[in-house]
């Protein structure tokens, strides 16, 4: 006992030391509270309601150079789930002379109002929470402030709370209790985010401790933080207890029948004297070909002072490395919290093996040589791509990635459903099915969107239109993997004898043939009836029990014939017909005729005559709406006549094409131009001269990004970050060099390259799965996120911007959709790039 009490003294000791060197946070121009290594951001990320608890919002600890807090608001729950209820901000206030931060919010479906007064005070900050009236009844026991913050930088380091030393579980263990369903407050739209098993009973955790003073990790002064109450008891639960994506919540109750100041904490993040974030080296961990432009971007802390000069080492045979280059640092600038310089090492061509040294940073390896870029595309093409092949046994070696999902096929989506992953049924179905009826024939190819096991209509099309234009445009003849339709099989690493492109637009169009054929036109999508379902981790084919469901059985009943269930996890076909989206389709469908040409004939008639069919029902549905002065059913619409001329030599398609295409460029020329250039080879030559000055605009768009960041590529700003755009810039590089090589430099597409690879802020890992030389990212969010892993190939979306300021990409944390979540839309769309970019540089 006294060498606990003793242990105790010491690490509080070492705390207040930590603390005292530091100095006072202030509230500054861009409105967070900030010193160096410590910033405080307070609302200046809202929750979106879209997803409701995206872990990005609410108030948020930046801890040197790391978001390790977030979501500090007033919650309804122990360990808030993701579609549990968020409340609105209705305003937020910035007293520069008061140094607070006010926030005001609502839960209406409580009629229920708080304010959160977030004020500096010394090394830290205090947080208030103000009521004006009671709280309700039905909130009493359940409304409490919360913060929460990442499990990843936290566990396996120590705690103590009130002098009592413990440890953060590195893998969730604890207590619990079970509850009636009715105590449970209401959840977003209604679902029920966790199957009770017909329990008539919910899951709560139990705190893992309880007291008035904690003290986060005091053995790590980098994430240090202590948090004291005096009026209220301070909780700390792990939310990995009732979801893998949970945080370790901080929570302290709201008191019942009080108004005014109702809580307070104090919060004190530790900040290391002198500390200065090192620098992160951005450069290709793919490496580079002999002749290519070199050139690393490197992004300082702003209180770093720069270095003159950077060095190249080359190991030798003898595992020795030599310095074979020095050159001069460049400054770029400032951009968002960072300043940027860079280190140009174009000179070195000799292929080997080389590191970059700069300061006293030393960088991994990375290659130098002719074939560094023949790969890139590998992993996605053999790998990540036939494991999201729904519908079908996929096995590698001595894996089974899943078995064949949804054997139960689909029921149509009642009238007036809405759903959690942003779809809806309309008022009527809008084909022949009854509500809940077996649609019979849709469970057949089509890809699993992303780290879920739905299947996104919009992003099917997309994947179709990829892949054709992957084959169209390069012939890829690579045959690793082995797909039998009848089967229902797909082998990793075993040929058949058939290029795997042609066989993955086969996959995606017989899914959405079928769906154009029996419904009459495309779903919005094929997706989970019920929440717990949607949020699945594991084999697709364990998601629902392959028996359609059956009103008539009880809850987990199985009828005698063994053909049907009482269990609720069908998947819905949600039907409302979507016009643009059926012109999307007649793009795809007119792509996909001319690539199964040949190859299945049958398949490809059948997609021709939907291309032309859908083509004039949804044009005729388009003129009776109210206009779209979004210009996207335009594109579609354009996009659709090009491939349809394409497909049949019709006038009447190349007219429409380019009576939508010049005015579409004249409003965006960077989102048009790749549409434009892809009818080159069909047309004349007088085509190509009316779309150069267009070309030319492109060249101008291309100098604005090298002065809008320092890695001059479009960089995304929004709730999903940007890779996608970087692929799309890097593809129209590659065919607009190739049409216009006096107007736009093929150099450019290597920017493209080097973002993805490594040269990006934040850190400087590879943002594909496997592909880079000795350090791409190693977790993503995939539908094996749980296994903190990754599926090969897949590109990550990449740098998530948070406002006002920060980048961030976590590889210690995969369940931040927005960053880690590769798609299938997005990687078949790196295929075509990476495709394109191998052809360019050969």
């Amino acid at each position: 006992m006294k060498k606990r009490k003793l242990y105790s003294l010491v690490l509080l000791l070492l705390g207040a030391f930590q603390y005292a060197t530091g100095q006072d946070l202030k509230l500054n121009d861009r409105e967070y509270f900030e010193q160096q290594g410590v910033n405080v951001l307070v609302y200046n990320n809202l929750f979106t309601g879209g997803f409701n608890d995206e872990k990005n919002a609410g108030i948020e600890l930046i801890h040197h150079g790391v978001r390790t807090a977030q979501g500090g608001a007033v919650r309804l729950s122990n360990t808030p789930e993701q579609w549990d209820l968020v409340p609105d901000i209705l305003n937020r206030k910035v007293d520069r002379a008061a140094k607070t931060i006010e926030a005001t919010l609502r839960y209406k479906e409580y009629n229920f109002d708080s304010r959160v007064v977030v004020t500096a005070k010394g090394k830290g900050v205090e947080i208030a929470v103000y009521l004006d009236k009671p709280l309700p009844k039905a909130l009493e026991g359940s409304a409490g402030f919360n913060l929460e913050f990442l499990p990843s930088q936290y566990w396996a380091k120590n705690y103590l709370v009130d002098g009592r030393p413990n440890l953060f579980p590195r893998y969730v263990v604890g207590n619990t209790v079970t509850k009636p369903n009715s105590q449970k407050p209401k959840q977003y739209k209604g679902y029920v985010t966790s199957d009770d098993r017909g329990t008539g009973k919910f899951i709560d955790p139990l705190p893992l401790e309880t007291g008035r003073t904690f003290l986060f990790a005091p053995d790590a002064p980098e994430r240090m933080v202590k948090i004291t109450s005096p009026d209220t008891d301070l909780m700390l639960f792990d939310g990995r207890m009732l979801a893998q994506n949970g945080w370790f919540v901080v929570r302290s109750l709201l008191p019942a029948g009080k108004t005014g100041k109702v809580l307070t904490w104090t919060i004190e993040p530790n900040a290391i004297k002198d500390w200065v974030r090192e620098p992160n080296i951005g450069f290709s961990q793919v490496g580079y070909l002999p002749a290519q432009p070199k050139v690393a971007v490197i992004e300082l802390d702003k209180k770093d002072k720069p270095a003159k000069s950077a060095f190249i080492f080359k190991v030798g045979d003898d595992g020795k490395a030599t310095k074979v280059f020095s050159g001069a640092i460049k400054p770029w600038g400032d951009y968002f919290k960072y300043h940027y310089v860079k280190f140009d090492f174009s000179a070195v061509k000799t292929p080997g093996i080389y590191y970059i040294q700069y300061g006293g940073n030393k960088t991994n390896n990375f290659l130098i040589g002719d074939h560094v870029y023949s790969k890139i595309t590998d992993a996605t093409s053999d790998i990540w791509i036939p494991i999201h092949m729904n519908h079908m046994f996929v096995n590698e070696a001595y894996r089974v990635w899943h078995g064949e999902p949804f054997k139960d096929g689909y029921l149509q989506a009642p009238p007036n459903t809405d759903h959690f992953d942003l779809h809806a049924q309309g008022p009527t179905t809008d084909t022949k099915f009854k509500p809940l009826e077996v649609i019979p024939g849709l469970n057949v190819g089509g890809f699993f969107d992303a780290g879920d096991f739905d299947i996104e209509t919009g992003s099917n099309i997309s994947v179709v239109q990829n892949f054709v234009k992957t084959w169209e445009s390069f012939k890829p003849l690579r045959d690793q993997t082995f797909i039998d339709q009848k089967q229902r099989y797909v082998d990793l690493h075993r040929p058949d004898g058939t290029p795997d492109v042609l066989q993955f637009i086969e996959h995606g169009t017989l899914n959405l043939v079928a769906q154009a054929e029996i419904l009459g036109h495309m779903a919005q999508t094929l997706s989970n009836s019920v929440l717990d379902n949607y949020h699945h981790l594991g084999d697709a084919a364990s998601l629902t029990d392959g028996l359609p469901y059956n009103p008539k059985l009880g809850p987990y009943e199985v009828a005698k014939d063994g053909r049907s269930s009482g269990v609720k996890d069908d998947l819905w076909a949600f039907t409302s017909r979507e016009p643009e989206l059926d012109l999307r389709a007649a793009t795809m469908f007119a792509a996909a005729s001319r690539a199964l040409k040949g190859y299945n004939d049958d398949l490809s008639a059948r997609a021709l005559t939907q291309s032309k069919r859908l083509l004039k029902e949804a044009t005729a549905l388009m003129a009776n709406q109210k206009q779209d002065t979004s210009g996207r059913g335009n594109a579609a619409n354009m996009a659709t006549n090009l491939q349809l001329y394409i497909a049949t030599s019709e006038k009447q398609y190349l007219d429409r094409f380019q009576e939508l295409l010049w005015p579409a460029l004249e409003r965006n020329v960077s989102a048009n131009l790749l549409t434009a250039l892809d009818a080159i080879p069909h047309l004349d030559a007088s085509y190509k001269e009316k779309l150069r000055p267009y070309v030319v605009k492109y060249k101008e768009y291309i100098a604005g990004l090298e002065k809008n960041n320092p890695y001059g590529v479009p960089i995304g700003l929004t709730n999903w970050a940007g890779s996608g755009d970087v692929t799309a810039f890097g593809t129209t590089v590659c065919f607009a060099s190739k049409y216009f090589p006096e107007i736009i430099d093929a150099s450019h597409a290597f920017k493209a390259t080097n973002y993805l690879f490594g040269a990006h802020p934040y850190h400087n890992y590879s943002l594909v799965a496997t592909v880079g030389a000795t350090r791409p990212k190693a977790v993503f969010y995939g539908n094996n996120r749980a296994d903190f892993s990754f599926i090969p190939g897949n590109v990550a979306p990449g740098i998530l911007f948070r406002k006002p300021d920060h980048f961030e990409n976590y590889d210690d944390w995969p369940f931040l959709w927005g960053q880690n979540e590769g798609t299938i839309g997005g990687n078949t769309a790196y295929l075509i790039f990476g495709s394109a970019f191998k052809n360019l540089v050969k």
